[in-house]
């Protein structure tokens, strides 16, 4: 693997989104306005908490919602590369590692996380919420990101259509969305309920980042668990990558 080479597909990412980075910003900005103004403002003033108030508890969630939304949907392109401009084997013709070319592909992903995670944080702010930011905080978004654009990636090296794509969105993240601890505290969940979100990555995420971002204890089972997975989504994209090349 030459780090070279990652560079290359990075900057080859990132010079698509160089040009596109004020649209992408202004794009970024609605949702959060949308939660925080719902949730924070709306609904938020008539939550009470036994500590904080339910601004301060949704800003992780959403940070957790939007990492696993960058991520995965960064990797929609290489779908249509694949499917549909039939590019993607020009690329793998050339003289790049299909480890350095997912990795690269990944970096670009997480790049769109970070830039809009930090929007997040900037409106929160706006909105007045209390957020801790530390460097453990910023580690477990990339991670997120990293796992979601890993599933992503597989889906687009696996599935035929535009329609089977939008069916992961559909019965993969968005139930995640609502249940893995974003919006509300997955404790109110029936136990056998729990049991299988307490399973899915962004309810790991969800539980560091509020942690992590209220001035709690550092969650190392969590945070290995998101290591566990990310190690999964990489072998299960390179297989995915390799077994294309070679048909």
């Amino acid at each position: 693997m030459n780090f070279r080479d990652i560079g290359t597909v990075f900057w080859r990412d990132w010079l698509v989104l160089k040009r596109r980075l004020t649209k992408f910003i202004l794009s970024r900005t609605v949702a959060p306005l949308l939660y925080l103004t719902a949730f924070g403002w709306g609904l938020g003033r008539n939550v009470q908490l036994s500590s904080g108030t339910y601004l301060d508890f949704i800003v992780p969630g959403i940070m957790a919602l939007n990492s696993m939304n960058m991520g995965f949907h960064g990797m929609i392109p290489i779908h249509a590369e694949r499917v549909y401009h039939k590019s993607l084997e020009e690329y793998l013709l050339s003289p790049v590692s299909p480890s350095a070319f997912l990795i690269g592909k990944i970096s670009g992903a997480v790049l769109k996380a970070l830039i809009s995670s930090l929007i997040i944080i900037l409106t929160a702010e706006i909105f007045g919420a209390n957020i801790l930011l530390s460097g453990s905080m910023f580690v477990v978004l990339i991670l997120n990101s990293i796992i979601f654009a890993e599933i992503g990636f597989f889906a687009a090296m696996k599935l035929s259509t535009y329609e089977e794509m939008a069916q992961v969105n559909t019965y993969v993240l968005l139930p995640m969305s609502f249940m893995c601890g974003t919006f509300f505290s997955t404790g109110a969940l029936p136990e056998v309920v729990r049991f299988f979100v307490n399973c899915l990555p962004l309810t790991h995420t969800s539980q560091l980042l509020r942690s992590l971002c209220t001035g709690g204890i550092f969650m190392r089972d969590s945070f290995l668990i998101l290591i566990l997975y990310a190690a999964i989504g990489f072998y299960l994209g390179l297989k995915a990558l390799k077994n294309f090349q070679e048909d």
